[in-house]
């Protein structure tokens, strides 16, 4: 079964916006336990919703979560903020990333084309005196 590829824009209506947050919060909620299980990481998650005045945390041992808060906190501000990015530094990674693709594959083009260029005189001389 292949799902379709969702578009990321505003959900108009209130209710399929709200029932679509809570399907994803539980999702996320469950991605957090399985990489803290599968992968023996330490990992916290806070969901603060537009719906609920309380956030959901996770896991619910507020100690854990001291803990794993305190351990961020405790990291040099350099380490804390190495990978984290707005919106407009992954923009700017991802055009990064194209502009080297493309760059890539304008190479293997024009020398594909190169050898084309060149090695079809040759074959179409030998086919032509067979």
């Amino acid at each position: 079964m292949v799902r379709k590829k969702v578009k990321l824009v505003w959900i108009q209506n209130d209710a399929a916006r709200r029932a679509t947050f809570e399907k994803r919060r539980k999702g996320l909620i469950k991605k957090v336990s399985e990489l803290s299980t599968l992968c023996d990481v330490k990992a916290c998650a806070l969901v603060f919703s537009p719906y609920d005045t309380a956030p959901e945390i996770w896991p619910q041992d507020n100690q854990d979560v001291m803990r794993v808060l305190g351990r961020f906190r405790n990291m040099p501000e350099m380490e804390q903020s190495k990978k984290m990015l707005n919106q407009e530094g992954f923009l700017r990674n991802r055009i990064g990333k194209l502009h080297e693709q493309l760059h890539k594959l304008n190479s293997e083009n024009r020398e594909t084309k190169l050898h084309k260029v060149t090695d079809e005189p040759v074959h179409g001389w030998r086919k032509a005196y067979r």
